[in-house]
């Protein structure tokens, strides 16, 4: 890493960390003790699954299928944990700490180039879900990914997912990775203190952050990719984002266990798809909202049209995320990658029947 980008990271790291930890403890927390909405307490087969941040409105239907006490139904006992990052989750997954992970799709292709086969169960989103900000004292000259050149811009973590679509976004209008400095300030409070401190110049992110950072007038959105819209303009095509994926060898091995994981997220895909978003954001914990439900139901609102509605992987999908990869990833471009080996429906296809 270069000295700036060092430099700059350890700048927000004791915040980072602090918060980090607080939220891991605070999620962690919820996730195994609320049992009253169908949290994680109770008998079952018990599943660790890890969280690239759980009160991500991304990663929404993780929680949300506690909360509405399908894994339960499944007769399931799920241990929710989390981390700031998805690339701390697939850490996790590859280590053998849990049996799965909420995170990005692309890390099942990063991973299979690096000889670990992982792959997408089901697939929560056809969009990324993210959002480019832009602070309010760069916006006159950080007016489009072109202007990245020579910038400090924020992601969750280095290696992680918001860390490959900067990249993408950067390469593709004509920015050199080398060019601009990569910043790891995680999501929330973090990352607001840094647009607000100067510590980035922007930087990509995910609600409620968007919405926190736009009711305190903290910045402004450059690139919205919380629609297909948004993901077809940016991408040029679908980009399944938030998944359940695991690890090849134990969903072979376990496959009555992957099937009522798949039951229960479909079912609240399902859900999702016919509720609105106030409905949806009451159901969350209630510490989600950080005291402000209006505020929390926008993020939600504005997340929705980035998930399935069946959690099937989106034609086209994995090939969007390859040519992203591709693009930046030196690894993965000289690299040939199985696709088919990145996913299944199998048990999808099952939970719809």
């Amino acid at each position: 890493m270069r000295k700036t980008a060092r430099y700059t990271s350890l700048a927000v790291s004791g915040l980072l960390a602090l918060s980090s930890l607080t939220a891991c403890a605070n999620d962690a927390a919820s996730s195994t003790a609320d049992t009253g909405s169908g949290g994680g307490g109770g008998k079952g087969e018990t599943v660790k699954i890890m969280v690239g941040g759980l009160d991500k409105v991304i990663y929404l239907p993780a929680m949300l299928t506690q909360r509405l006490g399908y894994f339960q139904a499944e007769g399931l006992n799920v241990q929710l944990l989390s981390e700031p990052a998805g690339v701390q989750a697939e850490t996790a997954l590859v280590s053998g700490q849990v049996q799965g992970a909420v995170g990005f799709y692309d890390h099942t292709l990063d991973l299979q180039v690096k000889g670990k086969s992982v792959e997408s169960v089901v697939q929560f989103s056809h969009a990324p879900g993210e959002v480019e900000v832009v602070s309010n004292k760069a916006a006159g000259d950080l007016t489009s990914p072109k202007d990245f050149k020579g910038r400090k811009l924020g992601v969750t973590g280095l290696g992680s997912s918001t860390d490959f679509l900067t990249k993408y976004l950067a390469v593709k209008n004509g920015v050199n990775v080398s060019e601009f400095t990569p910043v790891a300030v995680g999501a929330g409070p973090t990352f607001v203190a840094a647009l607000q401190n100067g510590a980035i110049d922007g930087g990509m992110t995910t609600d409620p952050t968007v919405a926190t950072i736009l009711d305190k007038k903290a910045g402004k959105v450059l690139i919205d990719m919380r629609t297909p819209e948004g993901s077809q303009q940016a991408l040029g095509g679908p980009y399944p984002s938030s998944s359940l994926y695991m690890q090849t060898d134990w969903v072979n091995g376990h496959k009555d266990t992957v099937q009522k994981l798949a039951n229960a997220f479909v079912k609240t895909l399902k859900w999702m798809s016919t509720h609105s978003a106030s409905e949806i954001a009451a159901k969350m914990p209630a510490d989600y909202s950080q005291g402000n439900k209006t505020l929390y139901t926008q993020a939600v609102k504005s997340t929705l049209p980035m998930f399935t509605k069946d959690g099937v992987m989106p034609d086209g999908g994995p090939e969007t995320v390859e040519k992203v990869l591709k693009a930046f990833n030196p690894n993965i471009k000289n690299a040939k990658v199985d696709l088919s080996r990145t996913y299944t429906t199998e048990f999808v296809d099952k939970a719809a029947k």
